[in-house]
């Protein structure tokens, strides 16, 4: 009975979400992306999209009915508080505020929640999907990933004994990423400089850990390329300027990474987050003590070579760009500004290099928004 109840409830919310939306300034017509508040009286996120004269109006705005962890810039640490499902059917938001994880159905530029769990743990970060199965990582304490099914409803269901856990607490765990076969799951933790690596068993839950211990300082997100090598962030030496870098490495059958391209240098300060394009072809990285992208394009093995001297987007100047995504169709960059308080929108050239088509406005500055992801 309670069971049923619950199920009511969240349909309800869901057709409140739906009808006390704005009303948009122009008919969607190509990109939307999403961010996330991270509010800590009330989290939300909020929809924009591209109307026909190619700007972004903000089309929706969200509550996750979860609380966020407030904060000024930055304050989870981490990429992927915001993830959509590899389908774009669904968008995952983590409340670190209230310990839970919201499900949204997502209707073109439009969200619908579906449900609402605890996270398994304390302050969620980050949210990793690959078919029926969700992981969550969990910062506070001695950090967790909790995995979850993922039912065809929407709804998620904690999968029994799978919570497993870093490898020390306060570890500043920032990041999930699955392989894109479904067989390994990478987690970055930020204080040891480890690229935890484990193994997914059928059944959902994780094998033992194996810690890769970073040759660079500064290791931050790791994220999965579609020919499976892995991507990783690093924002180099404490005090360094202009001294982050990227890399890529090869997982191995016992779970051990072998590099590939090792630091190659953005010419950016403060490189944490990074973005691989659908297509395979290129990899994005916000610099944000610079204010701006270095790009790489992807080759044959997973080998990084930087495109057009490798700064390739320039935010205005003091906008600390934070997360960076792009679209499902490999055409467009977006990166969170938290100090201007604005998305930054660049268009993909032939080449890899970037081109700046629009800045949306309208986000309030430096209050802890994080979180951003496009359909």
């Amino acid at each position: 009975m309670v069971k049923g109840t619950r199920k009511i409830g969240v349909a309800v919310l869901g057709v409140i979400t739906a009808v006390s939306l704005p009303s948009t300034r122009a008919q969607a017509q190509g990109e939307t992306v999403f961010v996330m508040s991270n509010s800590a009286d009330r989290n939300e996120v909020i929809g924009f999209s591209q109307s026909a004269d190619g700007h972004f109006y903000e089309t929706g705005r969200y509550d996750t009915r979860g609380r966020g962890s407030g904060g000024i810039t930055d304050p989870l640490q981490s990429q992927g508080s915001l993830k959509l499902s590899v389908d774009h059917t669904l968008l995952f938001a983590a409340n670190a505020g209230s310990g839970t994880v919201s499900v949204f159905r997502v209707f073109r530029s439009s969200l619908i929640l579906v449900d609402q769990v605890p996270s398994g743990g304390s302050e969620p970060l980050s949210v990793a999907q690959f078919g029926n199965l969700v992981y969550v990582l969990n910062s506070a304490g001695s950090g967790s990933i909790v995995a979850f099914n993922l039912r065809p409803d929407g709804h998620l269901r904690p999968i029994e004994n799978s919570t497993t856990y870093l490898t020390a607490t306060n570890s500043g765990g920032s990041s999930l990423s699955i392989s894109p076969n479904g067989g390994w799951l990478a987690v970055t933790e930020r204080v040891p400089d480890n690229i935890d690596t484990f193994r997914i068993n059928s059944a959902g839950t994780l094998g033992p850990i194996v810690v890769n211990k970073s040759t660079a300082p500064g290791v931050f997100d790791a994220s999965f390329a579609p020919d499976g090598n892995l991507i990783v962030s690093e924002t180099g030496p404490a005090g360094g300027v202009n001294t982050s870098a990227i890399s890529s490495y090869a997982i191995q059958a016992n779970g051990t990474l072998a590099a590939v391209s090792q630091s190659v240098p953005t010419f950016g300060q403060a490189n944490c987050w990074n973005a691989v394009a659908p297509n395979g072809k290129w990899a994005y990285v916000s610099n944000a003590g610079s204010s701006t992208i270095s790009g790489f394009s992807i080759g044959l093995g997973g080998t990084l070579t930087p495109i057009a001297g490798t700064v390739v987007g320039t935010n205005p100047e003091g906008s600390t760009n934070l997360d960076v995504t792009v679209s499902g169709d490999s055409k467009y960059v977006f990166t969170l500004n938290s100090s201007s308080g604005t998305i930054g929108v660049f268009a993909i050239q032939s080449n890899g290099a970037l081109s700046n088509v629009d800045e949306i406005g309208g986000l309030p500055r430096s209050v802890g928004v994080n979180g951003i992801a496009a359909l």
